[in-house]
């Protein structure tokens, strides 16, 4: 068993997506991805990286998480959390074992997934959020079918919407999978790349789709009194689109 994973960067912040939004999480986020979606915001971690053993990705969380021992309270005494991104974190097989290896030790731990790769192996402790990707991401026909069967109530689907036909379409996957209350579902607006941020392997939005605005998005959940969570970035809001390390 191999017990390295190829990293991009480890640090501490808040957690800016998901039911977690807010509290303090460490991201481990590794090198490499499959998908090219038009919308991605972390082209950097596609290629750049360091290989790094098990043993010093765990020496640099609890670094990172020591502060938080001291707390005496319960609920506190959980965090930070810990979450695996990339990239795509499933892309490197041996990041299931450090995933399991990390709730051994006692960490709450998130695992970003697209909804690409097959996530019905990992450790049921571990919180799976499923990205299911929609058409304007150009990598819609990638979405591996058998991860919805398997979601279950620690899980969380997110469907990043960046045009009213991902609405639609997200919407009719919602009814077709019988969705509503498997785990919570996560409607993320996508925020338009600034030129530095696109990569030019980034994939075009397929023609014609028409732009959703945050306004409108929130408008039609409201409108078609849908069950889910409505999400923006925290962490774009608090920093810089485009800074790394938050």
């Amino acid at each position: 068993m191999s017990r390295t994973l190829k990293v991009n960067e480890i640090y501490l912040s808040l957690q800016g997506e998901s039911t977690y939004a807010g509290l303090p999480c460490v991201f481990v986020r590794l090198t490499g991805c499959n998908l090219r979606c038009s919308y991605c915001d972390t082209a950097y971690a596609f290629f750049e990286g360091t290989q790094q053993s098990f043993d010093s990705i765990f020496e640099r969380i609890d670094l990172l998480s020591k502060p938080f021992s001291s707390t005496a309270t319960p609920e506190a005494a959980r965090l930070p959390l810990v979450e695996l991104t990339g990239g795509e974190p499933l892309l490197q097989s041996a990041s299931a074992d450090l995933m399991r290896e990390l709730c051994d030790r006692g960490y709450t731990v998130l695992v970003e997934t697209s909804g690409a790769w097959d996530a019905t192996h990992l450790d049921p402790r571990i919180r799976r959020v499923l990205d299911l990707k929609c058409p304007s991401s150009g990598e819609s026909h990638r979405n591996h079918a058998p991860n919805l069967p398997s979601l279950r109530g620690t899980d969380e689907l997110k469907f990043v919407i960046a045009t009213r036909e991902d609405y639609d379409w997200a919407r009719k996957q919602i009814q077709e999978h019988s969705l509503i209350g498997r785990c919570p579902l996560l409607f993320s607006w996508a925020a338009p790349l600034n030129s530095a941020q696109r990569h030019p392997s980034l994939r075009e939005p397929p023609a014609p789709h028409t732009p959703i605005s945050r306004l409108e998005l929130v408008e039609s959940i409201i409108r078609d009194a849908l069950p889910v969570r409505f999400q923006l970035q925290m962490h774009k809001i608090i920093w810089a689109p485009d800074q790394k390390g938050v």
